[in-house]
This record gives structure tokens, C-alpha cells and sequence, in this order.
């Protein structure tokens, strides 16, 4: 493939790309803000030790004498362990997507994307009122004892030096453990049934979790607690909006 074609084909994505966000912006949208407050509520304490533990590796194999600034912001921000963790977002927002696609596609089963949508937005609300998540550990528990371990195990020989394809490998097996939090996002992409709009919504739901992962890397779990109790405060109002989007779309569906 020769420069121009390359480019043509780059084009062609991108113009792709701007089209989904022009018809699936709300969804977009509210996968990436349902990420922020996710993130600061929930990944910094449920991922935060996972990123201190790596960013004590990648530390620990720079000698003292060749400590700079930029080692020290390098090594607390993980990001190749943050890419790995969006591909797989990305990847499962993808499959999910092209399932629930040729699902709904079947005779009587058209509602699917409704019902995926309305789980979503009764999620996104339990996460803001208190006592409506009771049901989540009972639904995660089980899979988490079985999946969590397979996955953590897999996991465990990359921390010795996460760094580089280590710590990209080691964002790609982590980003399988099971969360309350990720299985209403993958129902928001799985309702589009689009790959595509699927994909670009799970990316746009880990983007949203990176600056409290990010604080948490920078400055320890002070800083993530701080950003925590920042976004808090709004959280509940953002994840109503959030639900009360989701559940006009799966209305309009059914219209």
C-alpha cells in the first residue's frame, strides 16, 4: 500500500468516525461522562492498587542516579498499562456491538437494543441513588470468584517490570476483570449495533476513567481521594442525566 492509499483509507475512517459521533454523540457522550464519575466513585479504588503496584515496578528499575522528572511522571502515569486497558474496552465494545446487532436483527427480537438500553439507564440510576446497586455484587459475584483469579492470575508475571509491551499486555488482561461499572457501559455500546459505534463508545468510556487513575498514579491515593470527593458531589446529578438520556433513546426506539 502505497502513501496515498494510506491516506485515502486514514480519510475514509475518519470521515466514518465524525459520522457515528453525529448520530450517536448522546450515547458517546454519556458512556464518556458515565467513565468520569465511574472512575473517581469506583476504578480508583477498585483499579487504583493495580496502578500503584506498577507504578512502584517501573520506579524500582530506574536507578537513583538517573532519577529525573520526567522518570518519575513517566513511571506514575502507566499509559502503556491505560492503552491496553482502552483496546480491551474498545475490543469488547466492538463484539458486543456486532452481537447485539445481528441479534436484534432477528424476527421478534428487535427489542433487544431497547432492553439493553433501559438496563443501562436503571444502572446508571443506581449508581446515583443510594441502595438501588444492592443487586450488583449478587450479579458480579460469582464471575468475579471464577474469571477475577483466571485473569489475575494470567496477570501476575507481567508487575515484575510493567513496562513498555509488559505493561500494554498486562492493560489488555486486566481490562477482562469483571466490574459492575464496565457491564452497564458494554450494554450502552452492545445497543448501538454498530461496531464501530460500539467501539468508539467503550474508548470513549475508558477515557473517562484516566484522570482519576492518572491522579491516583501522579499522587497516590491522597490525590485520587481528593478528585474522588470533587466529582462526588456531582456525581449523582451527571449519572441521572446520564440514565435519563439513555432511557429518551430507548424510548424513541420504540416510537
Amino acid at each position: 500500500m502505497d502513501a496515498h492509499s494510506a491516506l485515502t483509507l486514514l480519510e475514509a475512517g475518519l470521515n466514518q468516525c465524525a459520522v457515528v459521533i453525529d448520530r450517536d454523540g448522546g450515547l458517546l457522550v454519556a458512556l464518556l461522562t458515565a467513565g468520569l464519575v465511574g472512575g473517581s466513585t469506583h476504578c480508583a479504588g477498585m483499579c487504583g492498587p493495580f496502578v500503584l503496584a506498577q507504578v512502584t515496578a517501573r520506579l524500582e528499575q530506574v536507578p537513583a542516579s538517573r532519577m529525573s522528572e520526567f522518570h518519575r511522571l513517566a513511571g506514575a502515569a502507566v499509559l502503556p498499562y491505560h492503552l491496553g486497558r482502552g483496546t480491551t474496552y474498545t475490543l469488547i465494545g466492538a463484539a458486543a456491538a456486532v452481537v447485539a446487532g445481528h441479534v436484534g436483527a432477528l424476527p421478534g427480537l428487535k427489542w433487544l437494543s431497547v432492553a439493553l438500553l433501559a438496563f443501562a439507564a436503571l444502572f446508571f440510576l443506581g449508581y446515583a441513588v443510594k441502595g438501588l446497586t444492592a443487586w450488583v455484587p449478587k450479579l458480579d459475584g460469582a464471575v468475579q470468584r471464577w474469571w477475577g483469579d483466571r485473569v489475575s492470575r494470567l496477570a501476575r508475571p507481567l508487575f515484575g517490570n510493567p513496562t513498555g509491551w509488559r505493561g500494554y499486555g498486562l492493560g489488555l488482561a486486566l481490562g477482562f476483570i469483571p466490574c459492575g461499572l464496565l457491564y452497564g457501559a458494554v450494554a450502552v455500546a452492545a445497543a448501538s449495533g454498530s461496531a464501530l459505534t460500539g467501539a468508539l463508545g467503550m474508548a470513549a468510556f475508558a477515557l473517562g476513567t484516566l484522570p482519576s487513575l492518572l491522579a491516583v498514579g501522579l499522587a497516590g491515593h491522597l490525590a485520587g481521594r481528593t478528585w474522588r470527593s470533587a466529582v462526588a458531589r456531582a456525581a449523582p446529578v451527571i449519572m441521572v442525566v446520564n440514565a435519563g438520556v439513555l432511557g429518551w433513546m430507548a424510548i424513541r426506539m420504540i416510537g
